[in-house]
């Protein structure tokens, strides 16, 4: 607990004067005034959070967090447990949706293991931080104890605190866990006040009778375990799940390192409300990746106020779509440092 206060002690309001100097320079290049749309508000915001007139984004990382969940057993995905371990191997190989998108936009890919339900030993490659392996199942009991709920998260303010010191300019969130999508509508049903039928989707691909037993499942989750809507890391340990800790932790440990962080769909989206819940100033440091088919994201999105910046029909997860955003921010960065002013190119302005 003594991490995440420091942490959260540190996380200060974004200085609006950066974003008026941004904007300043934006509007001082050769294109009339706010013709490059969001570009022009990826730079801004990019250049407040970091509080750099020449920001840098020569490295980047996407942090995927796997994690087992015990509400599997109550059939609520398409896809048996074990394939959140072989997909941690896949990973690895390079072989994965991630693997593909995070090399094309130039980002390192951190895989961390946070509570899979199986012992990977020691395997080059793998961050091994794992807070439980054994999950508990929600619909039954509490999914974990508040102590472990902090333990997720100080474990994701950890990886933050360390890859910052590593120079790393830029952080993307994303999951793997068969089943995760069942927590991730339980807290959006929660955080939002929205019914579980209206933030519960096919997850996996999963419809009809077996949709309809998922929101079941949750509805009935909800009604056992009564997380207090006021107090997110109760909602976390009660119908949570480890790596939607982790995303939360990487989050606020992100914004009082002063990175952007970019978040992937629906599972990180979780993580990123519970973590806007316990303090909503991490807000201003948060990029949303893409607008993601789950029925529940926009509700999240939406309590958060946060815009989307894609919107390609992605549900994958594993930090896909925040490997993709991060090409619009760094495209974004670079109309920001390298097209030239009025001045320099000679070009008359605007009457």
């Amino acid at each position: 607990m003594e991490l995440l206060n420091t942490t959260l002690s540190s996380i200060k309001l974004i200085n609006r004067e950066w974003s008026d100097i941004a904007q300043k320079h934006l509007d001082n290049l050769t294109k009339p005034l706010g013709s490059l749309g969001r570009l022009e508000e990826f730079a801004r915001k990019f250049v407040a959070i970091t509080e750099n007139k020449n920001p840098i984004l020569d490295k980047k990382v996407v942090f995927t967090f796997a994690g087992d969940h015990g509400v599997t057993e109550e059939g609520v995905s398409a896809f048996p447990k074990e394939v959140t371990q072989q997909m941690v191997f896949n990973f690895l190989r390079g072989g994965a949706g991630i693997n593909v998108l995070a090399r094309h936009a130039g980002a390192d890919v951190v895989v961390v293991d946070i509570g899979v339900d199986h012992d990977f030993g020691e395997i080059e490659g793998l961050i091994n931080l794992k807070v439980k392996k054994k999950k508990k199942n929600f619909a039954k009991e509490p999914a974990m104890t508040r102590e472990e709920a902090i333990k997720c998260m100080e474990t994701g303010i950890e990886l933050a605190d360390g890859y910052a010191k590593k120079g790393y300019k830029i952080f993307g969130t994303g999951d793997m866990g068969i089943g995760n999508t069942t927590p991730s509508s339980a807290i959006a049903a929660v955080l939002t006040g929205r019914p579980v039928s209206e933030v519960t989707g096919k997850g996996t691909g999963i419809t009809g009778e077996s949709l309809q037993n998922k929101i079941k499942v949750i509805e009935k989750g909800i009604n056992l375990n009564k997380p207090n809507s006021n107090d997110a890391i109760d909602v976390l340990s009660k119908v949570g799940g480890a790596e939607i800790g982790g995303i939360a932790g990487l989050i606020l440990g992100a914004a009082s390192n002063r990175i952007p962080v970019v978040i992937d769909g629906f599972i990180s989206t979780a993580g990123a409300l519970i973590a806007y819940c316990i303090d909503p100033k991490v807000k201003d440091y948060i990029f949303a990746a893409h607008n993601s088919v789950e029925i529940g994201h926009k509700a999240m999105l939406d309590k958060m106020g946060l815009m989307p910046i894609l919107d390609l029909n992605l549900r994958l997860g594993e930090g896909t779509g925040a490997a993709l955003a991060m090409l619009m921010i760094e495209a974004g960065l670079k109309i920001y440092k390298e097209m030239a002013t009025f001045g320099e190119a000679g070009v008359s302005e605007k009457a």
